[in-house]
């Protein structure tokens, strides 16, 4: 049995690592496609190195583009490589264009598809990454969801797929590399940084960094929220800044902004932090597995239950609303953690044989 994975951006290449190891335990013959979405050393490489994935058999090398354009090539280089290859199964993770056009190409070749992160819902359709996995998921035989939440939103939606809930890969990851950080990332040392005397800060969707307005705001929340924060700088953000002239916002004295990090080092330097602020799905969820308070600045997260556990905040873009957030710190007690075991890898692998 042949899979065929789909990947291209930097979530994506952590939420394979256990997919990856399960499939080589068993045997099973596996394809690795990177689409080329993120291509830079830091957003690609870097994570393949660290995470130990195996090389990717092809890398469609399609880069950066506006979305219509992206899809487009993908799909061409994608009806190719499934024609080439005759996968048996076809998988696809998270919400990216790589999701969308994995999941049509597979869909098109009349190939089984499998979607791993299905059910997770924002309610939100002017977000790109909120149409790609409600598209994904329509089109998809196995849905492989991280949460009975994600489990509850397909059964309203009536999809046609088989619903298995296996729990988060994100989780498997985490739950290796909190320790890996600790003896092999030297992040903490390099940057001159105290434990706990700091915030770390991403953001990169496109809702945000798109408009001068947002980015403006954002910038400005992140400078203000008197604690330093330090902000690894997204590729789409930086030139966003260059573009729209804020410089002089990116160099406020209490915000810290440092080149994209490695998987081991984002890991340490979020555990070693007071609090994580940012707009990005996969962190808010690393931050809860770290035991770190997550203030998301989004008008809304596909990861409620990490709001009703009360480890993260949703403030959107206002200020006062971020630091009374941060003023409130980690909820008392042991966090409870409705996304799974930590051997996601291995049942998914399981419901595909199954399927």
């Amino acid at each position: 049995m042949k899979i065929l994975s789909v990947v291209g951006a930097r979530p994506q290449f952590v939420k394979l690592r256990p997919v990856a190891e399960a499939l080589s335990a068993r045997g099973l013959s596996h394809f690795v496609l990177h689409t080329g979405q993120h291509y830079d050393h830091e957003m690609s490489d870097t994570f393949f190195s660290e995470l130990k994935l195996p090389t990717p058999n092809c890398n469609l090398g399609v880069g950066s583009a506006e979305h219509a354009k992206q899809v487009a090539e993908m799909l061409l280089g994608l009806s190719r490589v499934i024609g080439d290859e005759k996968p048996d199964f076809v998988l696809v993770f998270g919400d990216t264009n790589s999701t969308l056009a994995g999941a049509l190409a597979a869909s098109m070749a009349r190939v089984p598809v499998g979607h791993v992160e299905a059910g997770a819902r924002s309610f939100n359709r002017e977000m790109p990454e909120e149409r790609n996995r409600v598209v994904a998921d329509a089109l998809s035989d196995l849905l492989l969801t991280a949460s009975p939440a994600a489990g509850a939103h397909l059964e309203r939606e009536n999809v046609q797929g088989k619903v298995v809930f296996v729990g988060d890969t994100m989780l498997d990851v985490v739950l290796w590399a909190k320790d890996a950080a600790r003896e092999q990332s030297g992040i903490i040392d390099k940057l001159g940084l105290q434990p706990r005397s700091y915030a770390v800060a991403t953001i990169h969707r496109a809702e945000t960094t798109d408009h001068p307005d947002s980015l403006k705001s954002a910038l400005e929340l992140l400078a203000g929220v008197g604690t330093p924060v330090v902000l690894p700088l997204h590729p789409r953000t930086k030139a966003a800044a260059e573009r729209f002239g804020f410089g002089e916002l990116l160099g406020a004295p209490s915000l810290r902004t440092i080149d994209p990090l490695g998987y081991l080092d984002m890991i340490q330097l979020v555990q070693s932090s007071q609090a994580v602020l940012t707009d990005s799905g996969g962190l808010q969820k690393e931050a809860f597995y770290l035991g770190i308070p997550c203030v998301t600045l989004r008008q809304e997260t596909e990861w409620v239950e990490t709001v009703e556990l009360d480890w993260n905040h949703v403030v959107g873009l206002n200020l006062d609303r971020a630091r009374k957030a941060l003023a409130q710190g980690a909820p008392s007690g042991q966090p409870q953690n409705p996304y799974g075991q930590g051997d996601a890898g291995s049942r998914i692998v399981e419901a595909i044989l199954s399927l």
